[in-house]
């Protein structure tokens, strides 16, 4: 009885069984697709992630840098995300240990730091938005007053 069950049932004429079937052969051929310029980390519990820029054309941008790190932006350290392949540029790197690619360093900071950035940006829009309605609505009379209507429509043509 040295034969397998595989080879029992081959020469028998049965199909060989399910269960000897390996789920590598039914899988799919993966299919191309062009690398992402700027690569997405692995999300970590508690923090958002955001390229931001270092240098333009080879020149540096400290005052962008900066700004942001006093934002509460903090450079992410290569080794804790190891799945960002980078490659060496021979330059000499402006955050050692960092992750930079073309000008732009992977960053992080706290969700809730991120959520108070954008209802405050939020806010400064809004401000911005009812001072341009006042502004025209002053201006409105009432012989020929103004609409302010904040919706657009989409028409394609009759032909």
């Amino acid at each position: 009885m040295s034969e397998s069950i595989e080879q029992v049932e081959v020469q028998r004429g049965r199909p060989k069984s399910r269960e000897l079937d390996t789920r590598a052969r039914a899988e799919r051929p993966k299919t191309w697709m062009p690398p992402q310029l700027l690569p997405d980390p692995n999300p970590e519990e508690g923090y958002r992630f955001r390229w931001v820029r270092v240098s333009t054309l080879g020149t540096a941008d400290p005052m962008n840098v900066s700004s942001k790190l006093r934002e509460g932006w903090e450079p992410v350290k290569a080794s804790e995300h190891p799945e960002i392949q980078l490659m060496g540029t021979g330059d000499k790197p402006r955050f050692p240990d960092s992750i930079e690619i073309g000008g732009l360093i992977l960053c992080k900071t706290p969700v809730e730091l991120a959520d108070q950035r954008n209802a405050y940006y939020t806010a400064q829009a809004n401000g911005q938005m009812n001072s341009v309605d006042n502004s025209l609505m002053r201006e409105s009379d009432a012989r020929m007053p103004l609409f302010n209507e904040r919706r657009s429509e989409v028409t394609f043509g009759r032909g």
